[in-house]
Formats: C-alpha cells, sequence, structure tokens
C-alpha cells in the first residue's frame, strides 16, 4: 500500500431500500488513494447495493456520498465515470464484434474532418493499456480474447476517464490460476499508481494476497473496517456470518450401501485411463486445476462427452448408452460449473428452472403439465434449500450468485436420483449460502445417494468429502483418505507433472 492516506471517496450514513427491503443502511466507510479496499460479506448483505450507488446506478434514499472532498451526486454512471469513478463487473460488457481499439475508444472516437482518425484512435488504445502493462494486441477482436484479456481491456477502459475510484466487482470469478495471478500484477500495478480501489471478493485468499483494508457487511450493515493483517480467516468468517467456522462445514458421517458410481479405466480426448468409484452414502472429491481434465470426468459421466474407451456403471451395471436424458434416467444429475450458461434458462421463473429435469413427473391428463402439482413440490423443494428472498415466480437473474446455484441445486430433489455430480458447487458463492449448499450434499448422502463433487477449491474438498482423488493432465495422480486428506499432502499433486510417477 502508498504511504497516502488522503481518503478519495466516502459515504456517510447512506441508506438505500428497494420496496419493502432494506438494502443498506447507515453506511459509513472511506477508501483512501493507492489502497485495495475488500467488500467482504454474504451475496445480500449490501455490497452491490453500496457499489451501485458509487457508481450512478441507483441514487440513494438519503445520507452523503463524499468524492475529491466535495458532497457528489450523480444522475447516471456516466456522470459518475467523467468525475472519477469507474468500476469493472465479473460480466465483461465488451462489444464482440469490436476491436480492442474499438471498444476501448468507444463512445469517445476521434475525429479528422469528420472522419474516424484510426491513427489516433490507435494512440489511445495503447496508452490506455500501456497504463496497466498490457501487450494485448489492439486489432483482436474482442469475442476472440480470453476472459482474463476482456477483463484487462475492461479495466483499461474504466481508467480512461482519469479514474481516481476503480471497483472491481468479482473479476476473477471465471479466470483460471494463472489469469488470476496476471490480474493481481495489473491490480498491484495500479496501487503503486494512487489509484483507490474497491475490490469484492468471497475468496479468503484474494483478501490476503492483495487486500489492505478489509469491510465486512451483513444484513445491509456495515460490520467492522480493519487492515487486513489485524484479522484472521476465522474471524471474518464469523464477522460475516454471525456464527463460528466450525459451522460451515457439516460433520463427516459415512454410512455406505451397495451400488453407486464407478468409472473403470475411462478414456476420451481429455482423459486417460481413469478409474474411480463413488459408493452411495458416500460423498467424494476430485481436485485438480482449471484444466486439468477434472470437469471431463463430470461431463463423461452425465454424458455430456463421449467415451472411447473403458466403461460406466451404476449401482453395479453398464450405464448404457451415453446422453443426458439417458442418464437422467437412470438416476445421474449433474450440476455444470457455469449455471449461468450451463445451469440455468434465464427467461423462465426460479420454479419452472427447478422441475426441468424431471417435468414427466407432473404430467396428467393428456400429458398436460399438472402446475398446481409442480408448484407445490418446487416451493417446497426451494423453502427447504432456504432460497432468499422467496420469490419462486422471479427470474434467476433476480437472485444472488449462492441463490441461483440452490435453484439449480434443487433439481436434485425433485425425484430420488443415485448419483449426483457437482462442478464447482460454490463458485461465486458466498460462506453463508456455501453452509447451507454443503449441508445439503450431506443430506444426499445421508439419503443414500453417491455424491461426487468436482473443485479446484482445495479447503472445499479437504473438508466436505470423505475421499479424494487428484487430477493433472487428464489422468488421476492421486487418491487420498483418513490423514492424507490435508491440504499439505494433496497440494503437491495438483502441480503434477508428466513425467512424475503417478501413485
Amino acid at each position: 500500500m502508498t504511504s497516502s492516506t488522503t481518503t478519495v471517496a466516502e459515504t456517510r450514513n447512506l441508506c438505500k431500500s428497494f420496496l419493502a427491503v432494506t438494502a443498506l443502511k447507515d453506511m459509513s466507510v472511506g477508501f483512501q488513494a493507492g489502497t485495495v479496499h475488500v467488500l467482504f460479506g454474504e451475496n445480500g448483505a449490501g455490497k452491490s447495493t453500496l457499489i451501485s450507488l458509487l457508481s450512478g446506478i441507483h441514487k440513494p434514499d438519503s445520507g452523503e456520498i463524499i468524492f475529491d472532498g466535495r458532497n457528489v451526486s450523480f444522475s447516471s454512471p456516466r456522470v459518475a465515470r467523467e468525475l472519477g469513478i469507474s468500476a469493472v463487473y465479473q460480466e465483461p460488457a465488451l462489444i464482440p464484434q469490436l476491436t480492442v481499439a474499438e471498444n476501448l475508444t468507444l463512445g469517445r472516437e476521434p475525429l479528422k474532418s469528420a472522419f474516424l482518425d484510426r491513427q489516433a484512435q490507435e494512440r489511445l488504445a495503447r496508452a490506455a493499456l500501456d497504463r496497466i502493462g498490457s501487450k494485448i494486441p489492439l486489432s483482436a477482436f474482442a469475442r476472440d480474447l480470453s476472459r482474463a484479456e476482456q477483463q484487462v481491456v475492461e479495466m483499461a477502459r474504466a481508467l480512461q476517464d482519469s479514474a481516481k475510484l476503480l471497483i472491481l466487482d468479482e473479476p476473477t470469478a471465471s479466470l483460471t490460476e494463472e489469469e488470476t495471478e496476471q490480474l493481481f500484477k495489473i491490480v498491484m500495478r495500479l496501487r503503486e499508481q494512487g489509484i483507490a480501489m474497491i475490490y469484492i471478493t468471497h475468496r479468503m485468499a484474494e483478501i490476503r494476497r492483495i487486500g489492505d483494508v478489509v469491510s465486512v457487511m451483513r444484513d445491509g450493515c456495515l460490520i467492522k473496517t480493519t487492515a487486513v493483517p489485524d484479522v484472521s480467516d476465522q474471524e471474518l468468517v464469523e464477522l460475516m456470518t454471525g456464527r463460528k467456522v466450525e459451522a460451515l462445514f457439516p460433520q463427516k458421517l459415512l454410512h455406505t450401501v451397495p451400488g453407486g458410481l464407478e468409472l473403470v479405466n475411462v478414456s476420451n480426448d481429455a482423459l486417460k485411463d481413469i478409474s474411480l468409484h463413488v459408493r452411495r452414502g458416500e460423498i467424494v472429491g476430485v481436485g485438480g486445476l482449471v484444466g486439468s481434465g477434472k470437469s471431463d470426468i463430470g461431463k463423461v459421466c452425465f454424458g455430456m462427452s463421449p467415451l472411447t474407451r473403458g466403461r460406466i456403471e451404476i449401482d453395479g451395471s453398464d450405464a448404457g448408452p451415453a446422453s443426458p436424458q439417458r442418464r437422467l434416467e437412470r438416476g445421474v444429475i449433474h450440476y455444470p460449473s457455469d449455471r449461468k450458461k450451463e445451469g440455468l434458462i434465464s427467461v423462465q421463473t426460479a420454479r419452472e428452472n427447478v422441475t426441468l429435469s424431471a417435468l414427466d413427473k407432473w404430467l396428467g391428463f393428456l400429458r398436460f403439465i399438472r402446475r398446481k402439482a409442480e408448484r407445490n413440490d418446487a416451493d417446497a423443494i426451494l423453502a427447504k434449500l432456504s432460497l432468499r428472498p422467496f420469490h419462486p415466480d422471479a427470474l434467476p437473474s433476480t437472485f444472488s450468485g449462492g441463490n441461483q446455484q440452490k435453484i439449480v441445486l434443487a433439481r436434485g430433489f425433485t425425484r430420488p436420483y443415485a448419483v449426483h455430480i457437482f462442478d464447482e458447487p460454490t463458485a461465486g458463492v458466498d460462506v453463508g449460502a456455501r453452509a447451507e449448499i454443503y449441508q445439503a450434499m450431506h443430506g444426499l448422502a445421508k439419503e443414500g445417494a453417491a455424491v461426487l463433487v468436482i473443485s479446484s477449491d482445495l479447503p472445499e474438498i479437504v473438508n466436505l468429502v470423505h475421499r479424494a482423488y487428484v487430477v493433472a493432465h487428464g489422468r488421476i495422480v492421486g487418491e487420498f483418505t483418513g490423514a492424507d486428506l490435508s491440504e499439505k499432502t494433496m497440494l503437491p499433486y495438483f502441480f503434477h507433472e508428466p513425467e512424475m510417477n503417478v501413485q
């Protein structure tokens, strides 16, 4: 952190309500130049409301926003940007069909005799990228960029208006570890330039890696602001959730019964001789880095990827022809890692998303859906999973990430599936929602289902499952149980090289 203690932005007793819901109450906090200020809290804690007020998306009901030493009011995000407050959100908002240079100068294209000045455009775009140390080609189309490169272009664009306060809303949620590290280097470069940054994340490791100050929020209120080195991970969780950290993971009770899922020498373009088993009543983890092949295991089990060699068994018999529909009929359900693109249908309600995988259950006379029965069953499942707010008729986009994940998870409770496959089940999910999702997983295992959890979050694997495998380069490189099921033992296998001896 820089030595500057200049307060760039400050809120005083800021309040905001939406209809009858109080989203922010008496929020008073300051953001200093050259400081990465982390906002930490459960989904629904008020983080998004706070940044929407600071960036001009909404207006406060009461309270003040002080920026650069004066009281300000924003009529739009554009006004906020012109004053020096810019935001970069989790989902990039670049125009796919435009080049990097065109996206960076969109709305501010330099003209020469009423025509676009291409040379000036490239100079402006290159200057924006140079500021954050990026060498992304200006001629590249946005659609061809990686997710990390799109985030970099977004940041460069946000900083063009002489931004003094940059808001980063979960920028690493969909990035690989290497891409995340590249983003952190840019954040640290901006910190050295004296930019004040608000950084929203659910990841403890990120707070330790780049955070200077952390503000914990709960139920629309500021609970505590402190320097990052002065607070432990356990204290952060307890401040955020209002409960002890031990309550996050359920007790690992194990009551296995015959049957479950078994892969024997399974191979395809991404996998090589994968053999693993998950017994009914057991939770088994598959860990590994992004791109290791771990997600391909879930896809081949659910019939989303072809099988070129080996066999898959469900409850002791061959799984049969591979397709998601056939796997559902055999009692296998898969929860994808990207809930927005692969898990949810955005134009259907939460209730309709829940019942998608089991519509035949509610078919009545002449094969019409019995709407009342469907509604009652879906609502009961969503209530069991503590959907918040409890609006089953609302679209998925109106819910937080954790509650969107609950909607996806609810499908697994529409009928008794034999095998549940979770791929990155808590990506972008706050600690409180994680605890509820973990509890639901253990409930499924207790009822006799085989549960496979695929995750790049090593603490999640270690604390949640009964056994675990690690995948690297499309192969299983280690199996862990008992005392070996620990971060210290498993972590080296995440970085396994092909020439090493496989355990």
